[in-house]
């Protein structure tokens, strides 16, 4: 009797760890990973550091806030997720879009994201956006205002995610050091490579396993 027991207690301890852990990416081009392969997408780079399945990404290249809240609306996830990431905002700056209206439009985002993870605000991290200015693209516009910018729509976002008790990290300063090496910038002058999203990764993973 005592070891049909005992095996009972392993096996459901095993069901336990094998079962699948979901993941949830909402985001813009960043989330997307435009111009770089799938693989080296910081969602996937993500799941794989951490053992999540393979990410749910409602992500599109130019997407702002309101955009993000619509494709929801239409992809129409199911949770509960065990995790769930949030990175919005840049095409809001990018679109002179006002700040306040970003702060109202992330806040309703970021309490979806929490409903996606169950009602539990520590499933959610919200990853700052990084700044664009420093980029190749960049090179003909004003960097010191992009710059300053982001930093002022970075201060709202993390504002609201302390607020709601969700997790931040800032992958901005990290976003930076394409200034330096173009090694970090994908190959249309303007995204994140895969060695860049693999720094993002390292900085985001703490977060997430924090549970």
């Amino acid at each position: 009797m005592r070891v049909v027991f005992a095996a009972a207690i392993l096996f459901a301890f095993a069901c336990t760890f094998a079962r699948d852990r979901h993941y949830l990416a909402l985001g813009d081009s960043y989330t997307i990973g435009e111009s770089v392969a799938e693989d080296e997408r910081w969602p996937n780079q993500l799941a794989r550091a951490i053992g999540l399945d393979k990410p749910l990404i409602i992500a599109k290249t130019g997407w702002t806030t309101d955009e993000l809240s619509a494709a929801i609306d239409k992809a129409d996830p199911r949770g509960p997720y065990d995790l769930v990431t949030l990175l919005i905002g840049v095409n809001n700056q990018y679109r002179g879009r006002d700040a306040e209206q970003y702060r109202r439009e992330f806040a309703a985002l970021l309490a979806r994201a929490i409903g996606f993870a169950g009602g539990n605000p520590s499933r959610v991290v919200v990853v700052s956006i990084p700044d664009w200015g420093v980029t190749p693209f960049a090179a003909n516009r004003d960097r010191a205002k992009i710059g300053a910018e982001i930093d002022h729509f970075n201060a709202i976002n993390r504002e609201e995610t302390l607020k709601a008790k969700a997790r931040y990290v800032d992958i901005t300063p990290v976003s930076r050091r394409a200034a330096t090496d173009p090694s970090l910038v994908a190959g249309d002058g303007l995204h994140p490579s895969g060695k860049m999203y693999a720094e993002w990764v390292k900085l985001i993973t703490p977060e997430a396993l924090a549970r």
